[in-house]
């Protein structure tokens, strides 16, 4: 996938790390390595993202960073200005990808709408890349026909073990979408899973590597997070990790399609 070379795949989520701990956090996670930085308008995380990487003194040509814009901000003339405050926030000229953070509720808003005005984004310079989170199949094949193919270059959706998605995964990865994951390790629920318990200990690792470990194998982008160093420190040593095919196969048969973030005006998912 050509698109796979464009994001480094193992990311750092920046949901949850507000204020002083928040900026701790994603500190940590740039001086453990991470290159990826996810945040989101919703987050409210913007500010501790850019001022991390400040306090770290990478260039920030060396870390990629993405944000997505709310459903508040998709009326007409309402996109643009809302990234230009974004960026104020991370004290960035321009962020690397910029997603949909999900279809308009309801479809209240049309996607044309909220779409021409991110692609207008991309064209200003304001964001490298652009994409989309939480976008359905069909809901892909109407952005591609109204921006044109190969512009969404990122898909963000729930996907770990307990759901793998493999009908949307496979479209994307057809498709060059890169699939990037969310809630990629179920915020810990596997831990005492004993299929992954058991791989886990045929490596030396813990659950949650073998997880992020898989998703990597598969070709996907995973952005874990945590507030503490030593989680943080871990799921970074996942990238290291080499499972056998076996292995995979033996986790994709954990699927229940058991979905977490489910919002009652959210898409008929595939």
């Amino acid at each position: 996938m050509e698109n796979q070379q464009l994001i480094p795949q193992l990311g750092f989520g920046t949901y949850g790390r507000n204020d002083k701990e928040g900026i701790d956090a994603i500190l940590c996670a740039l001086e453990t390595g991470y290159r990826h930085l996810d945040t989101a308008q919703t987050y409210d995380t913007e500010f501790e993202t850019g001022e991390a990487l400040r306090r770290s003194g990478i260039a920030r040509s060396e870390v990629f960073m993405t944000t997505k814009i709310s459903t508040d901000n998709f009326g007409e003339g309402k996109l643009i200005p809302s990234l230009e405050k974004s960026l104020e926030a991370m004290h960035i000229d321009r962020v690397d990808l910029t997603l949909i953070h999900w279809p308009a509720p309801n479809g209240a808003i049309a996607l044309e709408v909220y779409l021409s005005q991110i692609a207008e984004a991309q064209e200003k310079g304001l964001t490298r890349l652009i994409g989309v989170s939480n976008f359905t199949i069909a809901l892909l094949q109407q952005a591609e026909a109204i921006i044109g193919k190969g512009r969404i270059i990122n898909n963000q959706f729930e996907l770990n073990p307990l759901i793998q998605n493999k009908k949307l995964a496979d479209y994307c990865q057809r498709n060059d979408i890169l699939v990037t994951c969310y809630l990629p390790i179920a915020r810990g629920t596997l831990s005492g899973d004993p299929v992954l318990s058991s791989i886990a200990g045929n490596h030396a690792a813990t659950v949650e590597q073998v997880i992020i470990a898989f998703e990597l194998a598969n070709g996907y982008c995973a952005i874990p997070t945590s507030s503490r160093a030593e989680r943080i420190r871990s799921n970074f040593a996942a990238g290291e990790l080499q499972l056998k095919q076996e292995e995979i196969a033996l986790i994709e048969t954990l699927d229940r399609n058991q979905r977490t973030i489910d919002p009652d005006w959210g898409p008929e998912w595939d």
